[in-house]
């Protein structure tokens, strides 16, 4: 492998890299323990609907009760703005919070 060759392929890891870090941020042990205050009106282990749905396989299925694809960007923004019934969280949980739930959600 001559020397412009490894150097191509040394950028190309490089530029990955935070790609795959950053799809891995999020701890689901805490994200646990955040989402007890959302137990109240979720079920975390089924699908059936408490006050709002049930979560469980949340990023298995085809679209949200809003009709988006589960993505972390759309779960965040539902936590987020909040919506039929459910308050807005985005000034309530911290960015870590809400990554430490979507990281648990993701578990389900």
């Amino acid at each position: 492998m001559n020397k412009s060759t490894f150097l191509s392929y040394s950028l190309a890891l490089l530029m990955a890299t935070p790609v795959v870090f950053a799809a891995d941020k999020g701890d689901a042990a805490k994200g646990k323990e955040v989402f007890e205050q959302c137990g109240v009106c979720h079920n975390a282990d089924s699908t059936e609907k408490k006050m709002g749905p049930g979560l469980k396989g949340l990023f298995s299925r085809d679209k949200m009760n809003n009709g988006k694809k589960p993505t972390e960007a759309n779960v965040r923004a539902k936590v987020d703005e909040g919506g039929n019934g459910m308050p807005a969280y985005k000034e309530i949980l911290s960015d870590e919070d809400k990554d430490n739930v979507i990281a648990y959600l993701k578990t389900l």
